[in-house]
């Protein structure tokens, strides 16, 4: 039985193209988890300090969130 090597390497600029792909796909990530970080430090940031302790939390709490 005969045996047939199928790999072979990638095309010119495909691996330069893949790692930009991810590069602008983790900027991306990265800036969605900071924004997502900053609409909730925001939201809790205007709750009274009654119901931040209902939840748990206390005014100083709220700038460690999402580091």
């Amino acid at each position: 039985m005969a045996a047939i090597e199928t790999s072979r390497p990638a095309p010119f600029g495909a691996i330069t193209t893949y790692r930009a792909v991810n590069g602008v796909g983790g900027i991306f990530a990265t800036l969605k988890a900071w924004n997502d970080a900053r609409v909730t430090r925001k939201a809790l940031s205007k709750l009274s300090d009654r119901e931040l302790d209902d939840i748990g939390l206390c005014r100083g709490d709220i700038e460690m969130l999402g580091r």
